[in-house]
């Protein structure tokens, strides 16, 4: 269910699959979105990528937060720059890209309600030993019952002959 208490109504089409992406600046998104592209291509559908900031914290004055906002945003786009190449390059096709700002997971939730055309939600996971994963701990504990698509969950340390052999 969406905010307004409304189930999505999309319909499911054979080969309109679309996977939608959480990247961010490490290796995990990367293999995510490799991973994506991947399964995109094998299954005719489309990849969206999006990237949550985070408002800046630094409010004394204004010009210098709108400037901290602004490079934030830039960092973002270069980001989705990237790695919208290396999916193109995988899937023949240039992925959306969407930027959000505010708390990762509520934009995220937010992000799959206001869009009928995403099926799969697609994160990477950091090794166990890396001390990081708070996404995914937040989606495992948060989203349960609020989640209405899949999550796949792609482990950042897979090879790119690891990710061809899973899709």
């Amino acid at each position: 269910m969406n905010k307004s208490g409304k189930q999505r109504t999309k319909a499911h089409i054979a080969g309109q699959i679309t996977f939608l992406v959480c990247v961010a600046h490490d290796k995990h998104s990367a293999v995510a979105a490799r991973f994506a592209a991947l399964r995109a291509q094998n299954s005719g559908g489309g990849v969206a990528l999006l990237h949550v900031t985070q408002p800046p914290e630094f409010q004394h004055w204004a010009t210098v937060g709108e400037r901290m906002r602004e490079e934030t945003l830039d960092e973002a786009e270069l980001l989705l720059d990237e790695m919208a190449c290396e999916v193109e390059t995988i899937l023949g096709a240039m992925p959306s890209r969407h930027i959000r700002e505010g708390r990762i997971g509520e934009e995220i939730l937010a992000h799959i309600e206001e869009s009928e055309t995403i099926d799969l939600l697609v994160v990477g996971a950091t090794p166990p030993d890396d001390g990081h994963g708070s996404l995914i701990s937040w989606l495992a504990g948060q989203l349960a019952g609020r989640l209405n698509i899949p999550l796949v969950v792609v482990p950042g340390n897979l090879t790119d002959q690891q990710l061809r052999n899973l899709t």
